[in-house]
């Protein structure tokens, strides 16, 4: 008979180990799923705070340049007039980042390979439109790029691009 008892006593044992294992298993189900529906803080993106990215002076931007802000996700070109564009760093097409290739003079999609000039321009699909702009202002003679919302383009026009 006290062999019965013991593997009774083993089997309530495993059964509680098992109860224990099952409830750890619910819990991080749980806290997987309401993790997956808990909206995202958009680093950099959305607050006051974070919503203007100071570029730096007129000055330190040389015509025909561009210069990469990762904090913001985007690239500030100056073109050669002397204008400025803030250029998204995703690719119309799937979103990769485009990187600006200089010795191209293009920024060069590495999934798809889409290519776009100085402005944005597509200059070889499969990407649909140009890269998507960020507002541009100048005030007192420093450059401020409004970050919130990139602006959906089909082409590019000189009414882009802000001079100082």
């Amino acid at each position: 008979m006290s062999g019965t008892s013991a593997e009774a006593s083993r089997r309530g044992f495993l059964g509680r180990v098992w109860l224990l294992l099952g409830g750890v298993a619910v819990a991080e189900a749980v806290w997987i799923v309401g993790d997956f529906f808990k909206p995202r803080r958009r680093r950099g993106m959305g607050t006051d705070t974070g919503s203007v990215v100071i570029a730096g002076p007129v000055d330190r931007f040389e015509p025909g340049s561009v210069t990469a802000f990762p904090e913001g996700r985007f690239y500030l070109a100056r073109l050669a007039d002397g204008g400025f564009l803030a250029l998204h760093r995703e690719c119309t097409h799937l979103g990769c980042t485009v990187p600006w290739i200089a010795a191209e003079n293009s920024f060069v999609c590495p999934c798809h390979a889409s290519s776009f000039d100085i402005t944005g321009d597509v200059l070889s699909p499969p990407a649909p439109r140009p890269l998507d702009v960020f507002p541009v202002r100048i005030e007192n003679d420093i450059v401020k790029v409004d970050i919130r919302r990139a602006i959906k383009r089909q082409s590019f026009t000189s009414s882009q691009v802000v001079r100082s």
